[in-house]
């Protein structure tokens, strides 16, 4: 078994995505701990867990999917992306959202619309002159 289980495409593709999103391995803060779980000997032993941070989004990963270090690395940095992905995608969702609601709350009512608003209106003013209290004449 090789040192690094992660073949050089998939780390070059890797890193194509990394520059793709602006993340660079500076702004990373890599630790590296004990794993729980399976993995016999291995991982009361060696610190295979890794957890990661980007510090300009404030984002934490942990993985401690496999035994071997260098994979949970690839797979920490896979998953970090992932996370800054689904996060700038709902960002730009809230965003379309928001010009969305303030184009139809500006938006003019039909004529029928307003028709309707205008008779519920007289309606519920009806009953609250029926509500008064009558005064003998």
């Amino acid at each position: 078994m090789s040192s690094n289980p992660i073949s050089p495409d998939k780390l070059a593709r890797l890193e194509e995505r990394m520059a793709a999103f602006g993340v660079r391995e500076s702004d990373l803060e890599e630790t590296f701990i004990r794993s729980g779980g399976p993995g016999g000997q291995n991982v009361n032993k060696i610190s295979s867990c890794v957890l990661l941070l980007h510090r300009p989004t404030g984002l934490r990963v942990k993985c401690q999917t496999t035994r071997h270090q260098a994979m949970n690395r690839f797979l920490a940095r896979q998953l970090l992306l992932d996370k800054i992905d689904e996060m700038r995608k709902s960002r730009a969702s809230a965003e379309r959202s928001a010009l969305e609601k303030m184009r139809r709350q500006r938006r003019k009512r039909s004529r029928r619309a307003t028709e309707r608003m205008l008779a519920d209106k007289a309606r519920h003013g009806e009953k609250k002159r029926l509500r008064r209290t009558v005064t003998p004449d």
